[in-house]
């Protein structure tokens, strides 16, 4: 069992707004007043981290640190099996020094050209850390393949591209009711719940 969040109010430590909609929007039954890093003024820190898990969690320090509340960070990203793991941890990182997705969906096709493995699998870290320095942490997955050309508009980053197992739907095709039910955010934030919020 974690340590239980009692608190009136959370900071989500990104500045990518789709991230953002998508974790105040799970965090919404609660009833907690969430703000982003990036509405009050907090800088994005260096990501310098070797795993997802340490990369959330610098994140999350340097705005709990900031803001004087707890905050919440995820590091997410796309694994491809026949790229040894990558984009991983350099996801936002392949779409260029402004984070275009375009550019990363055209780079993970261009370098999958040829590729017939296309098993990839989306990780997500979590992680909730207080002003004291506690932190409580949490990683989900979600299985599928890459698929070329991407398809569909909703979600954001390499939704168009990822079609989990069990559908024939990209993420970018799906309802975010339906993505957020299975998720690799939805998973490692079912784990959150359990630790931290449930009575």
């Amino acid at each position: 069992m974690g340590r239980h969040f009692d608190n009136e109010a959370l900071v989500i430590a990104s500045h990518n707004q789709g991230k953002v909609r998508e974790i105040a929007e799970l965090l919404e039954p609660f009833g907690i007043a969430v703000k982003s890093a990036g509405e009050i003024g907090l800088p994005e820190p260096e990501e310098t981290g070797y795993t997802f898990v340490a990369n959330a969690t610098l994140k999350a320090k340097a705005a709990a640190d900031g803001a004087g509340i707890p905050a919440l960070a995820d590091d997410s990203g796309l694994a491809i099996k026949a790229l040894n793991g990558a984009p991983g941890i350099y996801s936002a990182r392949w779409g260029g020094k402004h984070k275009n997705f375009d550019l990363a969906m055209n780079r993970v096709h261009r370098t999958m050209a040829g590729i017939k493995d296309k098993t990839a699998h989306f990780v997500c870290a979590l992680s909730l850390v207080w002003p004291d320095g506690h932190a409580e942490c949490f990683e989900g997955k979600v299985y599928g393949a890459i698929v070329d050309p991407g398809r569909g508009d909703k979600g954001f980053g390499y939704d168009p591209i990822f079609k989990p197992d069990g559908d024939e739907r990209t993420f970018g095709e799906m309802d975010p009711v339906e993505k957020h039910a299975i998720s690799h955010r939805a998973d490692a934030f079912r784990q959150l719940v359990d630790a931290c919020f449930k009575e």
